[in-house]
């Protein structure tokens, strides 16, 4: 047994006896100085004034009438001891029939081997009773002792609390060291001021209510993981849960609504091993005088409430991030579901026009209505499913950009119009890796020259779920400043699939020496491999084309250099000296894979579209002119028919006009001055 365990209860029970013909008078104090207990816990003032006498004038003498040995005191113990009784180490199996000794207060069975409490009913006034050290398995034969203020069953073999109904006055409750895993039976003893569960196998505390008296629980030495009900305990003040398997204050935070509560003990549980055990118990309960059998200082309790701002201060922020991250992961979902049904449309679509081509096929005059909706959500109950599960999002969730350190990432296409944000320049330049989550390529491309302008020192490129198809949409990314790594996530771009998709990048990409693709270095064989791989194919785009439609591929810069090259065509070997001839090389190979560009659909389709309507002008345009061509082709042939016969006739009037030369000069005359 632990001394401990026995002495920190802290209960001094001393009797004194009255000279006068009323009963003796009880009187019960608690004791906070647990160095005046060096044995066993409630041990009374009187017990070595007889305890060790009494035993040398008590017989037990056994009866052939019964089992049970009677007790026998002498006339000079029962004046001497009247009211109480010791029989302390008498190696009892049983308690021996007492007859004749109505009158006993205090009754003690300690050190024996009684294994079942009886023959003590009669005892009507016992106001003490201790079983101390017994092989007692259960609680029993007490129910007529009424009066009964202390019971103490320490170190016994109890598996239960029960049959304590009628001691409704138990002032003092001792069951440590025995077998009892859970606290019931008790709510009615409303006036128990001390109860000692040590030593027992509790794994947790509760069912405490209607102990509105109890000032001292003491529950070292179990197993217990949580605590509640305790500030129900309008008078607890000390709290003793040493060496239990208590890890957390929230599995003990009712004890911070406990306003009587003054000390307690934690001593070797998990959380005492905590660097924020003390000032969180400290914070929490600042009506504690003592923690773990030390006093409190100021000092303790200011360092305490400092500490704990900032425990909370932290806990805020904690709290903070943890929205933030619940936030962006269902952003993020929704996003998800968005990319999801934007390919289910697409994929709609598609088998849409191939069906309404292949019913066309086969008859022409019919047409299914079902086949002209374009959106899954019209079209089968899961696609209907998924559009409500978007409802109740707000139309910010429908797109996320988030800043990670170094990472800038971009989650479903609106996220591309943060690009057009003021960035302050301390964060662009801190961008080094792009990531670009539940985005078309397409649209990514149309980015890409503010991404370059935006974020400078961006090197790392990463793609997930952004339809990345072909080989010919990596082109787009050459017009960046620089890549020296570049991650296509295998998901959601199946051009991953290609055998030799790393090697086109290379090879199309060379001139920013990339490093990394998809985590694996580039070596320099892999870059002799792109180059014998896809070589042939910039030459032949590049010399196939026409001068024209070369030039108007290139940029300014690229226009200069093809220049240069067509020019130093016609020069004689000998005047190029051998750098020029490295230089114009290097020239070269740039241009030529400069015409591998790469053009997004929706682009292609306004310059498809842009095409149509020239083609449309030029075609109305010489329409006009070959009707005009025509018309006066006409009006000139006819003109030829008819010039003969008019000069015939101009020469015949003009003769006739002039036959008479008087007259014609009058006539002139006449016509000049009506003129004036």
């Amino acid at each position: 047994m632990d001394c401990q365990d026995e002495v920190n209860c802290g209960l001094h029970l001393v009797i004194q006896t009255s000279s006068l013909p009323e009963k003796s008078k009880v009187e019960f104090k608690l004791n906070k100085d647990t160095s005046s207990f060096p044995g066993r816990l409630l041990q009374h003032d009187l017990e070595r004034n007889y305890s060790s006498r009494q035993g040398d004038h008590i017989n037990l003498v056994s009866s052939s009438l019964s089992s049970f040995p009677i007790l026998q005191r002498s006339s000079e113990e029962k004046i001497l001891y009247s009211d109480r009784l010791s029989l302390e180490r008498q190696k009892l199996t049983v308690c021996p029939i007492i007859n004749g000794e109505d009158h006993l207060r205090l009754l003690n069975f300690q050190h024996n081997f009684i294994t079942r409490i009886q023959n003590i009913s009669n005892l009507q006034k016992l106001i003490s009773l201790d079983l101390y050290d017994n092989q007692i398995e259960e609680i029993s034969g007490l129910s007529t002792l009424r009066c009964l203020r202390v019971l103490l069953l320490g170190k016994n073999r109890i598996k239960k609390i029960s049959n304590l109904e009628n001691l409704k006055s138990l002032d003092v409750l001792d069951l440590h060291g025995n077998q009892i895993t859970k606290i019931e039976n008790i709510n009615h003893l409303c006036e128990l001021r001390v109860l000692n569960l040590a030593r027992n196998f509790l794994s947790h505390v509760d069912n405490l209510n209607g102990l509105d008296s109890l000032t001292e629980l003491n529950l070292r030495h179990n197993q217990i993981t949580f605590v509640r009900d305790v500030d129900n305990l309008p008078c607890l003040q000390h709290l003793f849960l040493s060496f239990n398997n208590i890890s957390s204050f929230d599995s003990v935070s009712c004890l911070a609504d406990s306003s009587s509560l003054s000390d307690i003990t934690f001593d070797g549980n998990p959380i005492a091993q905590e660097s924020w055990y003390k000032h969180t118990v400290l914070q929490n309960m600042m009506q504690l005088r003592q923690l773990d059998m030390k006093r409190i200082t100021e000092e303790e309790r200011r360092m305490a409430s400092v500490l704990a701002k900032k425990e909370e201060e932290k806990k805020r922020e904690s709290h903070k991030q943890s929205l933030l991250k619940e936030k962006k992961r269902l952003t993020i979902n929704n996003v998800a579901r968005q990319w999801d049904l934007q390919q289910q449309r697409v994929a709609n679509i598609a088998t849409d026009e191939d069906r309404k081509d292949s019913d066309s096929a086969q008859d022409p005059c019919q047409i299914d209505g079902s086949t002209l909706s374009a959106f899954p959500e019209e079209t089968g109950p899961l696609d209907s499913g998924l559009n409500n599960a978007l409802q109740g999002l707000s139309v910010v969730d429908t797109y996320l950009v988030e800043v990670d350190g170094d990472t800038l990432s971009l989650y479903g296409s609106g996220a591309l119009e943060s690009l057009d944000r003021n960035w302050s320049v301390q964060t662009a330049g801190m961008i080094t890796t792009v990531s670009f989550t539940f985005i078309e390529f397409d649209e990514i491309v149309h980015v890409l020259p503010k991404l370059k302008i935006k974020f400078p020192n961006s090197l790392h490129l990463k793609f997930k779920e952004t339809n990345l198809v072909m080989l010919q949409q990596f082109n787009a990314l050459a017009q960046l400043r620089r890549i020296d790594q570049l991650t296509i996530d295998p998901q959601g771009n199946p051009v991953v699939n290609f055998t030799l998709w790393k090697y086109y990048v290379l090879f199309r990409l060379s001139h920013f020496s990339m490093q990394k693709i998809n985590g694996t270095e580039v070596t320099q064989n892999d870059m002799i491999m792109a180059e014998r791989l896809f070589g042939i194919l910039a030459h032949v785009a590049s010399s196939e084309l026409p001068q024209y439609r070369l030039i108007s591929i290139l940029g300014d810069a690229r226009k200069k250099q093809f220049r240069y090259l067509l020019e130093s065509k016609g020069k004689k070997p000998g005047i190029i000296n051998e750098e020029n001839n490295d230089s114009k090389r290097l020239v070269g190979e740039n241009t030529n894979r400069a015409t591998l560009n790469y053009t997004t659909k929706d682009f292609y389709n306004e310059k498809l579209e842009e095409i149509k309507e020239k083609k449309k002008f030029c075609k109305t345009y010489i329409e006009d002119l070959v009707k005009e061509a025509t018309e006066i082709n006409m009006k000139n042939e006819a003109l030829q028919k008819l010039w003969p016969q008019m000069f015939i006739e101009l020469v015949r009037d003009a003769v006739i006009e002039i036959r008479n030369k008087n007259s014609y000069m009058k006539l002139c005359l006449q016509q000049i001055t009506d003129q004036k």
